[in-house]
């Protein structure tokens, strides 16, 4: 089984499955969002968000594949980029971190740690890019939105509370407690991926 990690770009952005391929939900204010849903070009302004982000952040997701289809999938973006964290009344994400936008695991390819790896190599990519941290804003309760993350999640895969709410709390996992799965992490790639190749670590534009 092959298996492999790469970034997100425009040419693979068609492999970001529904609704997140055309969902704004983080992208857009919640004015402009409800406009582009209404106008029915949501594709559009995703693809036209992820553009920038490439040409003045540099890749801002990663795609797992195993044999060349898409299994899961991470966003992230420092939070200048990402108009709709400013609504949630835990906000603002803090000006060190990248705010965790989605992840997701298709069905099919849960239950093996994918969601696990996704984020350590989230947390492995921004290490060489001048952040300290990731920020999530998690959900908490039974009714939970499909664009935001479950809290409890978050706390598996290593987050900690940094701002309580009793339904979107802000959780963070500080980059340099990652210094300490480098191992765990290059383990992990290499069973879950079949041991291909590594990808190299990106750099700020």
């Amino acid at each position: 089984m092959g298996r492999r990690i790469a970034p997100l770009t425009l040419d693979n952005l068609a492999d970001l499955t529904e609704p997140c391929r055309s969902c704004v939900f983080w992208e857009l204010d919640p004015v402009r969002g409800r406009e582009a849903v209404e106008a029915g070009k949501p594709e559009l302004e995703k693809e036209g968000w992820i553009s920038a982000v490439l040409l003045e952040w540099g890749s801002c997701g990663r795609i797992v594949y195993v044999d060349e289809e898409p299994a899961g999938f991470v966003l992230y973006a420092p939070p200048a980029y990402v108009p709709r964290s400013q609504s949630f009344p835990t906000s603002p994400v803090s000006p060190d971190a990248v705010q965790l936008m989605i992840s997701r695991v298709l069905p099919g390819h849960q239950h093996q740690g994918l969601g696990r790896v996704l984020v350590q190599t989230v947390a492995k990519d921004l290490l060489g890019r001048g952040f300290r941290a990731i920020e999530a804003f998690g959900v908490a309760g039974v009714d939970q939105p499909t664009c935001l993350l479950p809290a409890d999640h978050l706390l598996a895969v290593g987050f900690k509370t940094v701002r309580p709410h009793h339904r979107y709390p802000r959780l963070r996992l500080e980059a340099r407690s990652t210094l300490s799965w480098k191992g765990d992490v290059e383990g992990a790639l290499e069973r879950l991926l079949g041991g291909a190749r590594k990808e190299p670590a990106l750099r700020p534009f």
